[in-house]
């Protein structure tokens, strides 16, 4: 008898121990989630470890295009090892046309195809920081507010040509317009010159948590900077691939593009 009771309290505990692995967040493609977990804990999240701080804090998010399920295994302190799978609600995005662009805009010319290789890998680089600190956790404010003019995951048509999806959010304000940190983060990418996106910074958040800036006039910060929430990081432009001035604000979990409308209360005036 004794020893059916200890069996029954340990798998009791190991049922408590998984249960205590919560999320905060939208479970939809583009979505964010935010969670916490026993310390010491393991995750993985469809092949991807999940970087979990010393107190069990983690984030994770899905791309545009996620398929309607996701596994994730979590594997507790004891090495017990439980496995859920994540419903991801579809979303239906907009199409978006664009005309007015210069044709080298939208089919590069082959001599500027090594700078463009050359700034993606600089992206590439920059999104693949692994840091466990949990810089998000400063929560996220707008980096600029205004009247948005572009949303993401619309199927972009430029010049009556289709390409790729766009993955961020636009907010149409004058140039020169101050931006600021829209949570605390390291810079991992402070470029003035990128053929599409022109004056580009990156700030991770942690954990593979990305924002990235585009468009931008200038650039006010520097590669290695840790920036709190609320901190000038540069203005507003129309540089790169772009019709005129606005903010192209981007978010990242490693490749994954992110939906920044997830992690923010929604546009003052609108």
């Amino acid at each position: 008898m004794r020893r059916f009771l200890a069996i029954a309290c340990l798998l009791l505990l190991s049922t408590v121990a998984r249960a205590e692995t919560t999320f905060n967040g939208s479970f939809t493609q583009g979505g964010v989630v935010f969670g916490k977990t026993d310390p010491g804990t393991k995750l993985v999240l469809d092949g991807i470890p999940v970087v979990v701080d010393r107190d069990g804090v983690f984030v994770f998010g899905f791309h545009r295009d996620a398929p309607v399920t996701s596994t994730l295994v979590i594997t507790a302190p004891d090495g017990s090892a439980e496995t859920r799978t994540l419903d991801v609600a579809p979303r239906e995005f907009r199409i978006q046309r664009i005309d007015g662009l210069p044709d080298t805009m939208v089919t590069p010319p082959k001599e500027v195809l090594d700078r463009i290789q050359r700034d993606q890998a600089e992206v590439k680089a920059a999104r693949a920081a692994d840091r466990v600190e949990s810089d998000f956790r400063s929560g996220f404010i707008w980096p600029v507010t205004g009247p948005i003019s572009g949303v993401y995951g619309s199927q972009r048509i430029l010049n009556g040509q289709p390409r790729q999806p766009h993955y961020g959010i636009d907010i149409a304000v004058p140039k020169g317009t101050p931006v600021v940190a829209p949570a605390d983060g390291l810079v991992t990418l402070s470029a003035t010159d990128h053929y599409y996106t022109g004056g580009t910074l990156i700030l991770d958040h942690g954990h593979g948590l990305s924002s990235t800036f585009i468009h931008m006039d200038s650039v006010a910060v520097k590669v290695g900077e840790h920036i709190r929430q609320g901190t000038v990081i540069g203005t507003v432009g129309a540089t790169g691939r772009a019709t005129g001035p606005h903010l192209d604000w981007r978010m990242n979990w490693y490749d994954r593009r992110l939906d920044p409308a997830f992690v923010v209360p929604p546009m003052p005036g609108q």
